[in-house]
């Protein structure tokens, strides 16, 4: 199986797409040339790498009966100095509000994810590190071994 995208250039820096029926426009900022018309490539990565984890997590939440109220997903990531400026590391955060008698299965599905289901997170892996956290009602909660 293969995937394809066509990216068109429109101007400058401005190029256009579309994937799954849905216009995506990526560009630059206005100091490096472009228009300032849409994200910029690189970053759309952490959307990529944030999205993937979470349409694993959300499900596995319904399939354990985890009842949350909200999950968010931040992804930090670490950027070399020199050119080509690359990234280094990754940083997932998930931010959820749920029942803290349910932490230990809230990480046992975000383990899942990070661990066996999301492919971006698994390809990302073999640019930098990935590493994550999770935050429950405010509270980091303790990764150690016996929440494996």
């Amino acid at each position: 199986m293969s995937v394809k995208i066509t990216l068109k250039w429109k101007k400058d820096s401005t190029f256009e797409t579309e994937l799954n029926g849905h216009p995506i426009t990526i560009d630059t900022s206005i100091e490096n040339g472009g228009n300032d018309e849409g994200p910029r490539p690189k970053a759309l990565m952490l959307i990529a790498l944030a999205g993937c984890t979470g349409m694993d997590v959300a499900p596995l939440f319904r399939k354990m009966r985890i009842h949350f109220d909200n999950l968010s997903i931040d992804v930090t990531a670490e950027t070399s100095d020199g050119i080509p400026m690359v990234y280094t590391a990754f940083q997932v955060t998930y931010h959820i509000t749920a029942d803290p008698a349910d932490s230990n299965k809230i990480i046992k599905a975000v383990r899942l994810s990070q661990e066996k289901y999301c492919g971006v997170t698994l390809m990302m892996k073999k640019i930098a590190p990935v590493t994550w956290q999770i935050i429950l009602n405010n509270t980091l909660l303790n990764l150690n071994e016996e929440n494996k």
